[in-house]
């Protein structure tokens, strides 16, 4: 399966989540155990090197890391985000002040092991399920701060995202339709409420919700915590009606059995509240 490269994400963006990180490492009295062992005028070379193979993201990152502890620092890197390494392969080098390398080093491989995790793991979800039409969504399942990273990271593993955030579309979920009294009052005040550039989503349970939602005339449900069998037939309900989306727990080990059934899109909070990180290094070269 060919993966395009996803576009880098504009420096802009990423700054102030590199600053807050290097901020919370600092504290208040700087890196000082490389004050207390490392010559102030010393130079080094490092490398960056991923210790697993895997799919890489996280690399503007970490060179914003090096960039603002020192604008000196020189970072060359040897692969873009989306590209699969594998376990040896230099990913970037960095050379300046020794000092320096250091003091950044922690915060550059956080973000890269983390958002390649995220990469690598929807890879491998994505190649799993490639003989189906599915495609495979995160959802708002994610880290405080980091969401626009870690979807970016979803991207770059060959995955889509699902809502940004709450502002994106509308999702009429369980508790929407139980506090506005059921599901057909909750679609007709969210159509009501919509512009022409809203979408509308509504989450349902049953194959008796759903049909009321069909009815109503929604154009993508999601079909929460059903079984492969009833997915199925919610999938034959939805044909030429609405699109559909698989969601409620749905894990590497279960992703194929709802593949199989036909929905177009599967959501998984997995991608990014349980994936493992990849195991990525800095190490001295010269």
């Amino acid at each position: 399966m060919t993966i395009e490269k996803e576009p880098v994400l504009d420096d802009v963006l990423l700054k102030p989540l590199v600053e807050d990180a290097l901020a919370e490492d600092l504290g208040r009295r700087g890196d000082v155990t490389s004050q207390a062992t490392i010559p102030a005028d010393m130079q080094a070379q490092l490398q960056i090197k991923a210790r697993q193979s895997g799919v890489i993201c996280g690399m503007d990152l970490a060179r914003l890391s090096f960039a603002l502890v020192d604008a000196n620092i020189e970072f060359v890197a040897q692969v873009q985000d989306g590209e699969t390494v594998a376990a040896g392969a230099v990913l970037a080098t960095v050379k300046g002040n020794a000092r320096h390398l250091l003091t950044a080093e922690r915060t550059a491989l956080n973000f890269m092991t983390h958002l390649s995790g995220i990469a690598t793991a929807t890879r491998q979800i994505v190649d799993s399920v490639a003989q189906y039409p599915a495609q495979i969504t995160c959802t708002r399942k994610t880290i405080p701060g980091l969401r626009i990273v870690q979807k970016y990271a979803v991207r770059c593993g060959g995955g889509r995202n699902h809502r940004l955030g709450l502002d994106d579309a509308i999702l009429i979920k369980d508790n929407h339709i139980a506090i506005a009294g059921d599901i057909k009052t909750a679609i007709e005040q969210a159509q009501n409420f919509a512009g022409h550039l809203i979408p509308i989503e509504v989450e349902v349970d049953t194959l008796e919700q759903l049909e009321q939602a069909l009815e109503a005339g929604v154009s993508l449900v999601l079909l929460d915590n059903m079984s492969p069998e009833i997915l199925s037939q919610a999938v034959a309900m939805c044909k030429g009606r609405a699109k559909t989306e698989a969601s409620g727990g749905i894990t590497p080990e279960t992703v194929r059995a709802a593949a199989s059934t036909g929905v177009d899109f599967i959501a998984m909070g997995y991608l990014t509240h349980s994936t493992t990180a990849l195991d990525i290094g800095l190490d001295f070269s010269a």
